[in-house]
């Protein structure tokens, strides 16, 4: 289930405050949020329509 565009354009990464891209469309991976820094990075699950923006709950980049 994607995330709504007009909630996309207002969340923010919570450890760099970056904007975050929407992949939640992507059907070869999980559905996430990812951090748009270069420098940070982190992916935000997406829970039933829900972004969970946990750092804690991130995946790290490889």
């Amino acid at each position: 289930m994607p995330v709504e565009a007009s909630l996309i354009q207002i969340l923010a990464c919570p450890a760099c405050h970056a904007p975050l891209q929407d992949r939640t469309a992507d059907s070869a991976s999980d559905p996430e949020l990812v951090c748009t820094s270069g420098d940070c990075g982190l992916a935000y699950p997406v829970r039933d329509g829900i972004p969970v923006l946990l750092v804690d709950e991130a995946r790290r980049p490889a």
